[in-house]
C-alpha cells in the first residue's frame, strides 16, 4: 500500500514497487490514482486504486481493513501523502500546524499501527516513511510544522523498528532532497531553486522515480537485515 501515490513520490515509489507487488494506489484524487495505475498496468504490472482521504488518520483501521480485502494480506506500507503551508512561524495558525503535523506524523503512526497488527500477526513486513533533509540538518524558514513533523518521524520509526523487530516487521525512512513536484511547485522557476541545484554536487534536483528505486529497495527482501535506518537521497546536497 501507497499513500499519496496519485502523483510525486508517492507515484514514483508504487510504480518502482509494482513490478515485484501488488500495488494498491491510495490518496484522494481518483483521477490522479488512475493515470498512475494505467502508467503501471502499461508496464505489465498491477495496481489498485483504492480513493480514500487519510486526513489526520482517524480513519486508519478501515484503511488498512479495506486493503486486506482487496489482497488478503499487507506486506509493505508506505506512507507517502504529504502536505506542506509556508508561513512565517509568528503568524503560523493552530489549524495549519494539526493539519501538517497530522498528515505526515499522526497519520503515519496510526496507519503504521493498523498495518503493524497485520504484519507482526502475519510473519512481517515492511513499512517506509517519507523523511527529508529538515528531518536531519536542514532548518526550514517558513515550514515549522514540516520540518517539526519530518523530524518527529524519525523518533517514530526507530521506537517501532526497535518494538517490531522481533515480530520480522522492519521500519525505514527515506530522506529525500529536492524533487520537484506539486507540493514544492510554488518554489519551482525561481532564485532560491537555482540555488539548491547550484549547491547539489550532481548539479541537478532529483526525480520521483529515483526516489522510488531507493524506497523499492528498502521494502524488498535486499534489505531484510535493515531496519531503525533512514537512507538519503539527495544527490550529496548534505555531504557538500
Amino acid at each position: 500500500m501507497v499513500t499519496g501515490a496519485g502523483s510525486g513520490i508517492g507515484a514514483g515509489i508504487a510504480e518502482a514497487l509494482a513490478p515485484a507487488n501488488r500495488v494498491i494506489l491510495v490518496g484522494r484524487r481518483e483521477a490522479a490514482l488512475a493515470t498512475t495505475r494505467d502508467r503501471i498496468v502499461a508496464g505489465g504490472a498491477h495496481a489498485d486504486v483504492l480513493p480514500w482521504d487519510i486526513g489526520a488518520g482517524q480513519n486508519a483501521g478501515d484503511l488498512v481493513d479495506a486493503v486486506l480485502r482487496l489482497t488478503g494480506r499487507l506486506d509493505v506500507l508506505v506512507h507517502a501523502a504529504g502536505n506542506q503551508i509556508r508561513r512565517p512561524a509568528l503568524e503560523f495558525a493552530a489549524a495549519d500546524w494539526d493539519a501538517v503535523l497530522g498528515l505526515h506524523l499522526r497519520a503515519a503512526f496510526l496507519l503504521a499501527q493498523a498495518a503493524g497488527r497485520h504484519m507482526v500477526a502475519h510473519g512481517g513486513g515492511a513499512i517506509l516513511f517519507l523523511a527529508s533533509l529538515t528531518s536531519q540538518r536542514l532548518g526550514l524558514a517558513g515550514g515549522v510544522a514540516y520540518a517539526t513533523a519530518k523530524s518527529g518521524l524519525l523518533g517514530l520509526m526507530r521506537s517501532l523498528a526497535v518494538e517490531w523487530a522481533p515480530h520480522g516487521v522492519r521500519v525505514n525512512a527515506l530522506a529525500v532532497g529536492f524533487v520537484p513536484t506539486e507540493m514544492t511547485r510554488d518554489v519551482d522557476d525561481t532564485p532560491g531553486r537555482r540555488v539548491l541545484v547550484g549547491r547539489t554536487p550532481m548539479g541537478r534536483l532529483g526525480t520521483p522515480a529515483e526516489m522510488g528505486d531507493a524506497a523499492a529497495f528498502l521494502c524488498c527482501d535486499a534489505a531484510r537485515y535493515i531496519t531503525g535506518e533512514v537512507l538519503t537521497v539527495d544527490g550529496g546536497w548534505s555531504a557538500a
